[in-house]
């Protein structure tokens, strides 16, 4: 699935956050009545005021076999491939492994800082600092490259090795969005995206790298419980499908109240898409 394998199972008595993770501040709970996105008018030298945010709450500890109740409908899912199972286990996942999807958007923390560094990567332009002489993605140094060299290329300025399961997880959902776009846009130029094309790229990015958490957390109860490896391979190709659906749809809800992905909102927009993913799962055991 192009994840790293799945950690034994989380520590009791850590943080549910780790310490490299960003804490960034939530957005509102719910779309409903957040400000649109206000692009001011050329020479209107005030700038749309920011949204609120959620007060800062202190990052619960991890309690005991937090996972047992996902695990265990995952488990079902995985013998039995029930749809429901799986829904279930998603939603114990938030619930009880995370203490709810508030915990479980600051987890993802990273997730949306890179994407506003992946935004801007994409974003082409004369004051983007990645594509300038000398930067990372400058076109004298990408120029001729075939696309894997260039999608690797980006990776690389987006996201550098850091040592943790969650820059090699947003390595890997980087370079499987950009191939995403490619195949829906074969004569998109990477280092200059159009609008739907970044959009994309950031939207499939999120889903990549949240369904890579979930993998990495309680991906290996799938693949132990299958009833062979290339059943529980397919099993968790179909979570990584719905995750994607579900993200998917949840940009799609900010679209509709007139939230979208602009430059300077890439990490509050991808936080409320992820939060409203979550709860979404957190919704199916209540």
């Amino acid at each position: 699935m192009g994840t790293s394998q799945s950690s034994s199972g989380s520590p009791s008595g850590v943080p549910m956050v780790p310490p490299w993770v960003p804490d960034l501040p939530l957005p509102p709970s719910s779309a409903e009545g957040a400000p649109p996105d206000a692009t001011p008018e050329p020479g209107d030298a005030t700038p749309p005021a920011p949204s609120p945010t959620e007060p800062r709450q202190p990052i619960p500890m991890a309690p005991a076999r937090r996972f047992l109740g996902a695990n265990r409908n995952l488990g079902d899912y995985a013998r039995s491939g029930d749809g429901a199972s799986m829904r279930r286990g998603l939603g114990q996942y938030v619930k009880k492994g995370y203490g709810g999807s508030s915990t479980a958007t600051r987890r993802m923390g990273g997730t949306a800082q890179t994407a506003q560094a992946l935004y801007s990567a994409l974003s082409g332009g004369q004051g983007n600092a990645a594509t300038a002489t000398g930067g990372p993605l400058d076109p004298a140094l990408t120029d001729g490259r075939s696309a894997n060299e260039v999608m690797d290329a980006v990776v690389e300025a987006v996201r550098p090795v850091d040592g943790t399961q969650d820059a090699e997880a947003s390595r890997t959902s980087i370079k499987d969005a950009l191939s995403d776009v490619l195949n829906q846009f074969p004569d998109a130029d990477l280092l200059n995206l159009q609008p739907e094309q970044r959009e994309l790229a950031v939207e499939r990015f999120v889903a990549g790298d949240v369904f890579r958490r979930i993998d990495l957390d309680i991906g290996r109860t799938i693949r132990e419980k299958a009833p062979n490896a290339a059943t529980g391979l397919g099993r968790l190709k179909e979570v990584r499908e719905y995750v994607r659906e579900t993200v998917s749809a949840s940009f799609r809800r900010l679209r509709e109240t007139g939230q979208r992905l602009a430059a300077g909102r890439i990490t509050q927009i991808v936080q409320s898409a992820i939060r409203e993913t979550f709860q979404v799962f957190e919704g199916y055991v209540e």
